[in-house]
Formats: structure tokens, sequence, C-alpha cells
């Protein structure tokens, strides 16, 4: 698939101690970079700033995720003096593709995210969690059944999954540029996003997602929906259907397990849905 400076890129690599035995200087446009480094290092320079990730031998890894705004177009140029075989995720957005994300934050993530896209080669890393590890993985790895059209959009999935969950780490992280209750109330959204997950298959109420979390459910929803851009429901409804998708897709279950996965009793609900959700119906991913 060609890429072009208006489209999400989502791309891996493993087993080659450099992404390109280029050296010369490239060209580069203006966009997010955010880099899920499992394995290797990488050096780089851009705009005559060096850079350098290190997830150190595959014996003894550490991965890290790297996240850099190029804010205006730039020249980058590798440093290709590793021999230590890479496996990374590599995730480009265009800059305009990004500004959906602030109508779904609060004022004061709004400023921090401003701040961070407004700064040419801002930049900020972290260690990722288990999600992100796994979700890296998928990348690397995906279905061999998806091929074609069928696995970009998985990939994509997968990568704007990634993104919105190290966004949503760096504000975190950035603790001291937000207010006490709006880093308290992403804390217990969290907490809520990461109880619906591992329960998908309970029946999942507003009122006992609230009692786990200790509020109240309009607080609740009020909430999740300023932090994650979709109401609690949406959520649910989405990680079930994604469940559904990996279990036709992984291991060829009947539509009809897949619909009662995704919480429907009907399997043309679910069908609707499904298509909706990702452009094409369950048959067609199923294995």
């Amino acid at each position: 698939m060609q890429y072009t400076s208006q489209e999400l890129f989502v791309g891996a690599i493993q087993g080659v101690p450099n992404c390109t035995p280029e050296t010369r200087e490239l060209h580069i446009w203006p966009k997010f970079m955010l880099m899920v480094l499992l394995q290797g290092t990488q050096r780089f320079v851009i705009d005559d700033r060096h850079f350098e990730i290190d997830a150190g031998p595959e014996e003894e890894s550490t991965p890290v995720v790297f996240m850099l705004n190029v804010a205006k177009d730039s020249r980058l140029r590798f440093l290709n003096d590793s021999q230590t075989p890479l496996r990374k995720v590599m995730i480009s957005a265009p800059l305009p593709w990004l500004q959906r994300l602030f109508d779904v934050q609060d004022e004061a993530q709004k400023s921090v995210l401003r701040k961070f896209f407004s700064q040419h080669l801002a930049q900020h890393s972290f260690e990722p969690g288990q999600h992100i590890v796994q979700t890296a993985q998928k990348i690397i790895s995906p279905p061999p059944a998806l091929e074609g059209e069928l696995n970009s959009l998985y990939l994509r999935a997968q990568g704007m999954d990634m993104m919105w969950q190290s966004l949503l780490t760096m504000l975190a992280d950035k603790k001291d540029h937000l207010p006490a209750p709006s880093l308290m109330t992403l804390r217990f959204c969290e907490r809520v996003r990461d109880f619906v997950t591992a329960n998908l298959d309970k029946d999942l109420t507003i009122d006992r997602i609230a009692r786990e979390v200790g509020w109240g459910t309009s607080t609740l929803q009020r909430h999740f929906k300023t932090h994650f851009g979709m109401t609690v429901f949406d959520f649910i409804r989405q990680k079930r259907l994604e469940a559904a998708r990996s279990a036709l897709a992984d291991d060829g279950i009947p539509i009809a397990h897949a619909a009662h996965l995704a919480g429907y009793n009907n399997i043309s609900s679910f069908t609707t849905a499904f298509r909706r959700a990702y452009g094409v119906t369950p048959k067609q991913v199923r294995l």
C-alpha cells in the first residue's frame, strides 16, 4: 500500500538491525511519530538533533515507547551502527488528522496536547504496560488469514488503539500540568476501562461498573466520555466486537458464536454492527 502524507501509517520491522540501509539525508513531512521498540537500538538525526532509543538485546530487552512531534518539513538521517536485530512498530499520523483529539479532551488536557503538538521535535518516552506490548505484537504478527484490505483495516485499528493509549499515558505522566481532579478522573476512567476489558464475558451494567470504581452512574458516564470520547456502552460494544473479530479471524469460530461473544442474540443485528464497524461482514473475516 502506498503511503501519503494524509494517511495513518502502521508498520513493523523485525529481524534486521536497521530500518533501511539508506544513510543519506531524507525529507520528511510534518507528522506525529510513535515508535514501540521491543528490541534493538535506533539512532537518527532530525534537523541536526540526535535521537537514540534503546530497548536492548532480546535476552535483556526493556520495551520503550517513543513519541515525537515533527511540526514542520524536516531532514532525517539514520545512523546505522547497531548490529542488534530490531523488533519494533512504527506509527505515523499527519498533524491535521490529530486535531480530532482536541475535541474529546477537557481543557487541561487540551492544553497539554496543544503544547506538545505545537513544539517542533517535542518528545516523550515511557516503558509500556502489557496492553501496549501485546498490541505491538499483534501488529508485528497479524492473523495470517487476513490479507489485503482486511489486513490494512486490522493494522490501522490496532495502531489507533496504541496511539490513543500512548497519548493517555503521556497525559498521565505530565500530571504536574493537569489539575488534580482531571488527573484523578483519568485514573478512575482507566480503572473502568481495565475492568470492562477484563470482564467482557460478564453482564456489564452501569450500576455494576460504578460500584467497582466507587462512583455514581451519572458521574461515571460523564467523565468516561470526556476522557475516551465515547460512552461506556459504546466502549463495551467496541471491545466485544473486537473480541468477536479476533475469534473469527484467528479461530474461525461459527458466526453465531461470534455474535454471542459480541453480546448479540440476533445474527442479523450482529452482522449489521460488524459491517458498520469494519466495513466487511463476519463471513468475510472468518477463516
